[in-house]
């Protein structure tokens, strides 16, 4: 995946806020959230396995992801997770290719609380007045039934389904906000 194309869209935005987030670029404050993040096992459970701490602490700079199309998702001044907005030009699958992907990643504690739908909701918004017209892809295993509700919430209906990574996966399209 490649970084969000822009075009003369300013990164980061001025900080999105939500009910109870605010959305924003990392800055180095973030990055032991971000260890957490990229070693938690519950986290990368449908994800192919999380990284061992002590490589993601090796790897990982002072501020990272810091690139265009990653909004650290933030609760009560604290990193509790990231929305991710890639152009999927790898993508396996023909429907995704060169579409707009959304991703996320919340620590297991952030779980259960609707905060990946708010921030997802929020990121998505955002999309939809910086680059009006774009439709917004999303996969997920099957398996994994939280991330299949957030999708349906958000208003992805499946495209296919497909195998990879040894398990089934669901691919999903939101079409652009009307409107927007």
């Amino acid at each position: 995946m490649e970084d969000l194309d822009l075009g003369t869209v300013a990164w980061p935005p001025a900080p999105i806020r939500t009910e109870r987030l605010v959305l924003r670029g990392s800055r180095e404050c973030d990055r032991a959230a971000f260890v957490d993040l990229l070693s938690s096992p519950e986290v990368h459970t449908y994800l192919g396995g999380a990284r061992p701490r002590a490589q993601v602490e090796r790897e990982l700079p002072g501020a990272p992801e810091d690139r265009p199309g990653t909004f650290v998702a933030e609760l009560d001044g604290a990193m509790v997770g990231l929305v991710l907005l890639r152009r999927a030009t790898g993508h396996r699958r023909p429907a995704a290719t060169g579409r707009l992907d959304l991703g996320y990643l919340f620590l297991p504690r952030a779980w259960g609380r609707g905060y990946a739908a708010e921030a997802c909701a929020a990121a998505l918004a955002w999309l939809a007045g910086a680059l009006p017209g774009e439709a917004v892809v999303l996969t997920t295993q099957s398996a994994n039934t939280a991330s299949m509700r957030l999708a349906a919430k958000l208003g992805f209906t499946e495209v296919e389904r497909f195998q990879a990574w040894d398990a089934e996966q669901w691919l999903g399209i939101r079409p652009p906000t009307p409107g927007a």
